[in-house]
């Protein structure tokens, strides 16, 4: 038997194949399959079966592009109320792959409809529990992502009290040495206090973890109902998407349309610029924002949805081909490629530059600008960088432009420069007074 873990570093998810005797099971894939594929033909095995712990809020998952072109099995609890062909498969129910087992335990509490799947060894031993969104390493999955979305409706608190019961008698029933492989690990919004680490023990999350330490169901509630972080736009989407089945990855990116060169973007078109941000201030469209792509690990995915609406259409900017690519591969892992009118990586002659921000002037006369902090508000609460910001977080500003004034310059920062870059961008879509961002040279304010 061999475990595998994937991972997506910009989205925090973890991915499993399982491999026994010549049989690939999958657990929660993403949405590209090629690593799935590849593993296999690495083992000379053959990919059978897919276990979803539930429909996800934060990423596409590829089932159901490995239901209608490889035919393979999709296990899932039968309440998620999927569209798409599937195996239900509820509490203590088992499916054998080679000579391990695979067991569903119910384990509601970040959805009402989740799974875990317990894996057998071939003597009979509890190895290992694919967590899904449940149990991470020192936290649990987030009860608020549910309301409103899905096929059965509960309230957070509803949620919260599953939690706790599924923390007591589910996971605390399994073995100290039971290995736990979550969906997730840090930098995930599904849990608000996640270790760095990406795999753990039961016996170290009885020990470690908060959810294990409340024996109170009360106060377990208002503990884990407390400082949770935002929610993207673009989690209910995913919920449903996930309930429907996306359309195969490679269909889905091909499906984009590359505008030639000469084409032309309506002035009142939504742009999302993802060239870096030092590329984008020396010239880019009116009005374009800049949600940069960054490496594999930059959070573009989590950005993108939080800033964008899923019924929102945009056109796609890009340095060059390659970048332009990954732009729409890394959109469609969300669900967003078919948001993209178009996409292109020719820039027109006329473009619009942004004045660089001179960090002396803000040192010596920061009230002589209006200071934008778009932090999320817990980060802001730790201490303001300067003590006349006003803080309207990042997936905030947009309906909040309002509150931003204008009789002065305005100066745009976050932690580090990237939300930053974003922020100032939206800004200065909406005005005509100068708009700066601090970018990394925060550091020196902090």
């Amino acid at each position: 038997m061999e475990i595998r873990q994937f991972y997506d570093e910009a989205l925090a998810h973890a991915s499993y194949a399982i491999l026994s005797e010549g049989k690939i099971a999958l657990v929660d894939p993403r949405r590209n399959p090629k690593q799935y594929l590849d593993f296999a033909d690495e083992k000379g095995a053959e990919i059978v079966s897919v276990f979803e712990t539930h429909p996800h809020a934060d990423f596409v998952s590829s089932h159901k592009e490995w239901i209608e072109k490889y035919n393979l099995d999709v296990y899932i609890n039968s309440q998620a109320g999927v569209s798409y062909q599937h195996k239900g498969i509820d509490h203590n129910e088992e499916v054998a792959l080679g000579k391990v087992r695979i067991k569903a335990l119910y384990t509601p509490g970040h959805s009402p409809d989740h799974n875990a799947y317990l894996l057998i060894d071939e003597n009979g031993i509890d190895e290992v529990v694919f967590t899904g969104d449940s149990l991470f390493v020192g936290d649990v999955g987030r009860p608020d992502l549910r309301e409103g979305a899905g096929n059965i409706k509960a309230t957070r608190k509803d949620l919260a009290e599953m939690m706790f019961d599924t923390i007591n008698t589910v996971y605390k029933e399994l073995s100290d040495e039971v290995i736990v492989n979550p969906a997730h690990g840090p930098g995930s919004l599904c849990g608000k206090n996640m270790s760095p680490d990406r795999t753990s023990t039961i016996g170290k999350e009885k020990e470690n973890n908060w959810a294990f330490q409340i024996n109170d169901k009360a106060k377990f509630v208002d503990s884990f109902l407390d400082g949770q972080p935002f929610i993207p736009h673009y989690f209910p989407y995913d919920v449903e998407l996930n309930r429907k089945g996306a359309n195969a990855f490679d269909d889905a990116v091909s499906a984009v349309e590359v505008l030639s060169k000469g084409a032309v973007i309506p002035t009142d078109a939504l742009i999302i610029d993802v060239r870096p941000e030092n590329n984008f201030k020396r010239g880019h469209q009116e009005k374009a924002f800049n949600i940069q792509l960054g490496g594999e690990s930059s959070k573009f995915e989590t950005w993108l949805g939080s800033t964008i609406k899923p019924d929102e259409k945009f056109y796609l900017v890009a340095s060059n081909e390659q970048e332009m690519r990954r732009a729409i591969e890394r959109s469609a892992k969300i669900g967003y490629e078919t948001n993209i009118i178009g996409a292109t990586y020719h820039l027109p002659n006329e473009l619009q530059k942004d004045e660089e921000v001179v960090v002396d002037d803000v040192k010596n006369n920061p009230e002589t600008y209006n200071i934008i902090d778009v932090r999320n508000a817990s980060e802001y609460a730790t201490g303001a960088f300067f003590p006349n910001s006003k803080n309207i977080p990042l997936p905030e500003l947009r309906k909040r432009l309002d509150e931003v004034k204008d009789d002065k310059p305005i100066l745009v920062h976050c932690a580090g420069g990237y939300r930053s870059a974003v922020g100032s961008s939206i800004i200065e879509s909406k005005t005509n007074q100068k708009v700066y961002d601090l970018s990394d040279a925060v550091e020196e304010f902090k």
